[in-house]
Order: structure tokens, then C-alpha cells, then sequence
């Protein structure tokens, strides 16, 4: 489906390290934001809650207000995932899909794949082989 991911740099502006993904054959006007909760959107000790990662989620809603659409993609589930769907309520936030891909995707590929599929991954546990071939990154 895709050739594989560049990565942007781990200075980035909200500090945490995003994967850019290349455009997956996509003709859509949108960028699909799939966004990891503990660590990332919530400074968290799972399965409690934390202190909201304000700068994250203000780019997360201005994206999200430019029509981009966003997915919560973390491995909560069960009533861990009700609480951090019910804090990003809280926070602003929206999701158009969590944990899960977008219908339009499923319908596009003729199947839901485990992996999302999206433009921009962020999360705190990634990881990139960077220029001098040296793997690097926050969860190192």
C-alpha cells in the first residue's frame, strides 16, 4: 500500500516524536492523524490519568478545525478506554475513529488491517533509523 515512512525529527514542536507517513495513494483533501494516548496526548501512570499535553492537543484541534481527521490509536481498551475517550472529551478532543481505521479507509482497501492507516503517527514510543543509519528515538 505504501513505500514506508520518513520521519521528522524528535525536536519537534509539541516534544514528542512524530512519523510522517508517506501519501498512501490517498486522493483524499484531508491528512489522517492517528494519536497515541498514554505518554503522548496524557502524561499518565496507566491506567490512571494525568496531566494534559497542552501543546499536542492544541495542534491536535487545529488540525481537526482545518478538516484533517483524527484517530485515537492507544492500547487501552475496556473501561481504561471509556476514561481516556471520556478525558479527551474533557480536553476538546474528538475522535472520527479510535482504535480502529476510518470507514472510508476499510471501504477504500476491502478490509479493516490491524495497523492504521494514516499520514502522521505521534507517539512517545517510536522509534527511527536516523541519517548516519544509527537507531534513535524517544523510546531509546
Amino acid at each position: 500500500m505504501f513505500d514506508g515512512c520518513n520521519m521528522i525529527l524528535p525536536q519537534h514542536m509539541f516534544e514528542t516524536q512524530v512519523l510522517f507517513c508517506e501519501e498512501m495513494l490517498m486522493e483524499t483533501n484531508y491528512k489522517i492523524i492517528a494519536v497515541d494516548f498514554d505518554g503522548t496526548l496524557c502524561f499518565s501512570n496507566w491506567p490512571e490519568l494525568g496531566a494534559p499535553n497542552t501543546k499536542l492537543i492544541d495542534y491536535l484541534l487545529k488540525e481537526k478545525e482545518a478538516g484533517n481527521k483524527l484517530i485515537l490509536w492507544t492500547c487501552r481498551a475496556g473501561k481504561a478506554l471509556s476514561d481516556a475517550t471520556r478525558w479527551c472529551n474533557e480536553h476538546g478532543l474528538s475522535f472520527d475513529a479510535v482504535n480502529d481505521n476510518l470507514p472510508e479507509i476499510v471501504e477504500r482497501y476491502g478490509n479493516n488491517s490491524r495497523k492504521i492507516t494514516c499520514d502522521l503517527y505521534i507517539d512517545d514510543r517510536n522509534a527511527f533509523i536516523d541519517s548516519s543509519g544509527r537507531l534513535t528515538g524517544a523510546a531509546l
